[in-house]
Order: C-alpha cells, then sequence, then structure tokens
C-alpha cells in the first residue's frame, strides 16, 4: 500500500451552542480534512482545527505546510514504514503541529487499514468503552448552573467549567454549579491562562477553603510561565494540570523535572499527532505522571485518533476531555468511533473505521 495523493477539503460542523472560553468564543467547527490516497484504493482520514490562539496554526498555514512541505515527501511512501513516514512528516517544517497531526492521523488510519485492525489494537489494545466529561463554556452564572445540571441528565459524571475572565465571578460560578451537581458529577476547572499565579493560588484556596472538592484546575497561568504553574502546583491541594505549557516529548520531561504539574494534558493537535502522543503517554508512565487526552474543537475524525490512543495507553491516560463530537449539532461522519454522550466506544472495523464523510468543501489546488 503506496501513498499515491493528498486531497484537502473544509468541513463545516455548527455548535449546539457557542462554545466560550477566556481566550475565545466558537459558533461552528471549520476544519480542514486531510484524505490521504493509495493505490490500493485506501483512503486516510485527518483533520486539524484552526486554532490560532493556542498552537499559532490557521487554515492557511494548515494547507501551505501540507502541500507544499509534507505532501512531496510522503508521495510513493510505504504504509508499512510508519515510523519512516512519521520521521519524514514530523521533520517537514518546524511547529505546525496541526498540519502534521492531520496528515499522522490519515497514515495511522492507513496503516490499521493495511492489517485489518482497528488502530487502538495496532497500539496495543485495551477496553473500546471510555467515558468523556463535557464542557460547560463561561458565562453567566445561572446559564453555566443550568447547563451544568443538563449535562450530568445527560448522563456525564465530570463536568468540565471553563473559567478564567473574572476571578471573584469565576468563583461564585464554581461555588454555584458545585452546590448544583455535588455528588451527582466531578469538576474539572479549566482557567484557560486567565490567572496569574498569586490569582490562582487564591482562587484554588479560596474554594477548597469552601469545601469545593475539584477533581483538577486546568493551565490557571500563562503557557510559558512554568514557574508560575510551580508556584500554584506548591502551594494547593488540588491537582494541578498542564495544557498549553506543554506540547511536545521534550517539555512533558522538563514539566516533570521542575514538578510544575501533577497531571499532563495531551492534544494531538498540539503533539503533532499520534506519535509524539505516544511519547508522551510513555515519558509520563514512567514517572508515575496521570495524563488526560483532549481535543480543540474538532468533528468526530481527529477525535476518533484520539480515543484509540486513549484506549490503547488508558494505564496511563486516565482522564478523557474528548467531548468534541458531544458539542456538534450533527456527526457528519458515518463508520468510525461511536461517540454516545458520556460514552464512547470503538468499533472493531480497521484504521479509524471512517466509512464516509459528509458536506466536505473540496479545496482546490
Amino acid at each position: 500500500m503506496r501513498i499515491t495523493d493528498i486531497r484537502l477539503s473544509m468541513l463545516r460542523v455548527p455548535l449546539k451552542t457557542p462554545f466560550k472560553t477566556a481566550l475565545r468564543t466558537v459558533e461552528t467547527v471549520e476544519d480542514i480534512v486531510v484524505a490521504i490516497h493509495t493505490d490500493t484504493g485506501h483512503v486516510g482520514y485527518g483533520e486539524a482545527p484552526a486554532t490560532a490562539v493556542i498552537t499559532g496554526d490557521t487554515h492557511g498555514s494548515i494547507v501551505e505546510a501540507i502541500r507544499k512541505f509534507i505532501f512531496p515527501r510522503l508521495i510513493g511512501a510505504e504504509v508499512a514504514n510508519l515510523n519512516r513516514i512519521t520521521q519524514l512528516i514530523q521533520g517537514a517544517l518546524e511547529k505546525n503541529f496541526s498540519a502534521k497531526a492531520a496528515v499522522e492521523i490519515a497514515v495511522y488510519d492507513l496503516f490499521g487499514q493495511l492489517y485489518n485492525a482497528p488502530l487502538y489494537k495496532m497500539l496495543g489494545g485495551g477496553d473500546p468503552v471510555i467515558a468523556t466529561d463535557i464542557t460547560i463554556s463561561v458565562d453567566y452564572i445561572d446559564k453555566m448552573v443550568a447547563d451544568s445540571l443538563a449535562a450530568v441528565e445527560r448522563g456525564f459524571e465530570s463536568l468540565k467549567i471553563k473559567v478564567g475572565k473574572d476571578i471573584g465571578v469565576d468563583i461564585e460560578r464554581t461555588k454555584a454549579i458545585y452546590a448544583a451537581v455535588e455528588g451527582r458529577a466531578l469538576l474539572r476547572l479549566d482557567a484557560n491562562q486567565g490567572w496569574s499565579a498569586k490569582q490562582a493560588v487564591y482562587a484554588i484556596q479560596a474554594l477548597e477553603d469552601a469545601g469545593v472538592h475539584l477533581e483538577l484546575v486546568e493551565q490557571p497561568v500563562k503557557a510559558q510561565d512554568l514557574e508560575g504553574l510551580k508556584y500554584v502546583t506548591d502551594r494547593v491541594h488540588t491537582p494541578i494540570m498542564a495544557d498549553e505549557s506543554v506540547f511536545g516529548p521534550i517539555e512533558v520531561i522538563e514539566l516533570i523535572k521542575m514538578r510544575a504539574a501533577d497531571i499532563i494534558n495531551i492534544k494531538l493537535m498540539k503533539t503533532g499527532g499520534i506519535s509524539n502522543a505516544i511519547r508522551i503517554a510513555d515519558i509520563a508512565a514512567l514517572y508515575g505522571v496521570e495524563c488526560m487526552i483532549g481535543c480543540m474543537i474538532e468533528t468526530s475524525i481527529s477525535v476518533s485518533a484520539a480515543v484509540h490512543v486513549a484506549v490503547a495507553k488508558s494505564n496511563v491516560i486516565t482522564k478523557v476531555d474528548l467531548d468534541g463530537p458531544s458539542l456538534c449539532l450533527f456527526n457528519p461522519v458515518d463508520g468510525g468511533v461511536i461517540f454516545n454522550d458520556s460514552e464512547i466506544s470503538v468499533t472493531d472495523a480497521p484504521g479509524l473505521g471512517i466509512r464516509e464523510i459528509r458536506g466536505l468543501e473540496p479545496l482546490a489546488d
């Protein structure tokens, strides 16, 4: 099975409700979809969102990186030589992580198809059923409480609460949601880099003193502020998770050595794809550090790949934040991973199991 062509499309899927964080507001998924064609007729699919405020990737940069730098390296490559292909992708250009991730996901999809096995089995196997949390966007307190209660009624047992805009209101938001769902769901707080280190310690200690039990607090300080992250981690009882502070394996090693966080959030769009996500999980496992696997605003194409990684690395990936498809108004994908609110299950279809993607808008060369 050799790579013969790569075709790019735009995929647009409205969200059920606007996705609001301290950094941005999103109303529609607008992602670049990669389809890698082969001489055997098999097609592998990948996907990348434009997340300029986090990864620096835009639609234009993703398309340019794939067409001008990554694609020329892969034409004629044998899919069985997976390690060689991932090296070619990662070495094609600096950064551009989301573009690399989209192509890697499609290649891994083909790798599973080549051996007629679901990707998670090719990565080591595992229990093909996992549970995800769901994101509660930052909003008025009453709206966030109502959204939280609705999520619990749908069966979600973990809620990821977006905060980071106004520290006083953030504390009251969290208290109100905790009071409404206590005993029915765990709370994960995501500040999206919205606080200073001292503000984070103040807010978390205030919540701890008020009896609010949080499963974790995610990225309370600016991404580059590892000292600030460590400052917070050292001064609160609540576990602190690094997200934007950690992209690749080298950063993970540095963060672990600094003891700057208790948990690491893996996202394929930050790591540049599956190969580095696996490396991060293995490094964390060596040090006894837990991981979460998360996603950007993505559809079930790329999120399916993250699910396969989560299943195969469940020994270290103990928390799952793959609610992207649940936030979409509809699922454009036929086949593959099944997203049923909080429950995510993987079929035994080869690769990612994707049969068709509806609504693709081909991008002209």
